[in-house]
């Protein structure tokens, strides 16, 4: 059973930075791509930023510039930088992984950022 758990959000000001981790355990083998999305109340789930196992990157217009994504050295653990956080980032964050052609989904984590 692959779990995937998101760690690292909390409340911050305008301007702030935060990072969130996220490892999938359950599994031997390792992930084809990892990447974050978040959802905002009422609004849909939407693409953050991706990575894949060969450390090709693909982030959000909206994000590019202040987050950066990337692998640890663990298996199937990967980060999300979050630096010049504004309001409108404020939304729950979601990690996900593709393994062995499956699509897997943590738990998401709660990032508030304050004006």
């Amino acid at each position: 059973q692959v779990q995937l758990v998101e760690s690292g959000g909390g409340l911050v000001q305008a301007g702030g930075s935060l990072r969130l981790s996220c490892a999938a355990s359950g599994s031997m083998f390792s992930s084809d791509s990892m990447g974050w999305y978040r959802q905002a109340p009422g609004k849909q789930r939407e693409l953050v930023a991706v990575i894949t196992s060969g450390g090709i990157t693909n982030y959000a217009d909206s994000v590019k510039g202040r987050f950066t994504i990337s692998r640890g050295n663990a298996k199937n653990t990967q980060y999300l930088q979050m630096n010049s956080l504004k309001p409108e980032d404020s939304s729950i964050y979601y990690c996900n992984a593709i393994i062995m052609g499956r699509l897997y989904w943590g738990q998401g984590t709660q990032v508030t950022v304050s004006s």
